[in-house]
């Protein structure tokens, strides 16, 4: 039986939605057209500010904070994806000795703000004599806050699976671990691999609140070049840093909509994110 939420909009309606986005855009292009005017009558278009784009310093400066924005992703990703794994595991434990503290620790981190996390892994950390960089305390928050939600994902994506799978390795012989080992795990893989990869966009995105640690990724090196040439070359400095932002999470955004429709033609229905049950 189907059920229906809402009602299907009539030709009216539609006309509606239209019109009301037209204008939407009409207004943003407006304010967007004053913002650039009165850049523009303050010579921030300037060809001579933009210019600095083209120095070899800069350029190295920008690279280097994109190379330390990588290493911090990287590293913080291969943490995330491994201890998600094990969260996951865990928490489809049939013991409830390893469940239920599992489930309370990827419930609690998946509520604390990324920043708290950061601030206390650099700040308190060492007053415990547990000496960490900025790196590694960027690093650590970062696994510990991911983890939780990609072990979601895992679990979800073995959840999707048919019960049959499970069934069918239980009539052959096989034990709990060794099913989710050979059976489920590799088949939950495909299913989940676009709501995975869209919470490693969200991770690289992330690493710019390495900033307030003192951390020198992309956001950072960007501000010491503002602050070194001047606040005239900060609109060209911040442009180009959006820019590398947007190219690099674009890229990965269209790997993710790649498999989307990949596993949605040859395995089904993907994995919906875990987090998007609370928004909706």
């Amino acid at each position: 039986m189907s059920v229906t939420l809402y009602d299907t909009v009539g030709p009216r309606g539609r006309r509606r939605i239209a019109v009301g986005s037209a204008i939407g855009i009409l207004v943003i292009a407006a304010l967007l057209g004053v913002a650039a005017t009165r850049l523009a009558s303050r010579g921030a278009f300037g060809a001579e500010q933009w210019r600095v784009l083209t120095q070899a310093d800069v350029q190295r400066l920008i690279g280097r904070g994109l190379l330390a924005t990588l290493r911090a992703a990287g590293i913080a990703m291969a943490f995330s994806i491994v201890l998600g794994a094990l969260l996951a595991v865990g928490r489809l434990s049939r013991r409830a000795w390893v469940s239920k503290p599992v489930g309370a620790w990827v419930q609690l981190f998946r509520g604390l703000p990324l920043l708290l996390m950061i601030l206390f892994a650099f700040l308190v950390l060492p007053q415990l004599g547990i000496p960490v960089s900025s790196l590694w305390a960027l690093v650590l928050a970062l696994t510990v806050y991911n983890s939780a939600v990609i072990g979601e994902i895992f679990r979800a994506g073995i959840l999707s699976l048919p019960r049959g799978q499970t069934e069918a390795a239980y009539a052959i012989g096989l034990r709990r671990g060794q099913t989710l080992r050979i059976v489920l795990i590799p088949q939950a893989v495909r299913r989940m691999l676009p709501a995975l990869i869209s919470q490693l966009v969200t991770l690289l995105k992330d690493t710019s609140l390495g900033f307030v640690i003192g951390y020198a990724e992309l956001l950072r090196v960007g501000r010491g070049a503002v602050e070194f040439l001047g606040g005239r070359y900060s609109i060209p400095i911040y442009t180009a840093i959006a820019v590398v932002y947007i190219a690099v999470n674009a890229t990965l955004s269209y790997t993710a909509r790649w498999l989307d429709r990949f596993t949605r033609r040859r395995y089904g229905r993907a994995v919906q994110h875990p987090l998007a049950d609370e928004a909706a």
